[in-house]
């Protein structure tokens, strides 16, 4: 697993989990934070490198691992087959150079057990996780839940805010 703090985002598709994340990891990097980041994808089947080049050709030909690199990055891209089940948070962690990071976000893995904070907006009419998840610490929203509950409530159009509280739980969960 990671020794790093690791913080979810979690909601409904649709909902604007990436939306925020856009909005939310620039903060963090402008107060020094170095941030990993996890996305779990429901497409079984996605790419990062686009029909046309090299590295899709070659792994379209039949390459099980797929390194792109150069100065600036480098991606790695498994081939899994059809016979493996979903990713789990732990496999997906070991990846990571955690000594270059202060903590990892992830986006997604809603049934995982880590801390997550809800991104949830009223007007959609679903109901919040909260109450099956003991795990979520907060909730971002858009307007008041029309759910109770005793979590902190942050406002999604307050990336500032959101921010603020990633810091607070940071220092909490470095003492």
């Amino acid at each position: 697993m990671a020794h790093l703090p690791i913080l979810g985002f979690v909601a409904y598709s649709g909902t604007g989990k990436t939306t925020l994340l856009l909005k939310i990891i620039p903060l963090l990097k402008a107060k020094g934070i170095r941030i990993g980041m996890i996305k779990h994808s429901h497409h079984k089947k996605f790419d990062i490198d686009h029909p046309g080049k090299d590295s899709y050709r070659l792994r379209q030909a039949g390459a099980e691992q797929m390194l792109v690199a150069s100065r600036k990055r480098w991606a790695l891209m498994i081939e899994t087959g059809d016979e493996l089940k979903e990713p789990n948070l732990k496999q997906l962690l070991s990846h990571f150079e955690q000594d270059k990071l202060d903590m990892i976000l992830v986006e997604g893995f809603k049934h995982e057990n880590f801390p997550k904070i809800e991104v949830h907006r009223p007007s959609l009419g679903r109901p919040l996780f909260v109450s099956p998840d003991p795990t979520i610490i907060a909730i971002a929203s858009d307007a008041p839940p029309i759910e109770a509950t005793d979590l902190p409530v942050l406002d999604m159009n307050q990336p500032e805010q959101i921010v603020t509280f990633i810091e607070e739980w940071l220092t909490l969960k470095s003492v």
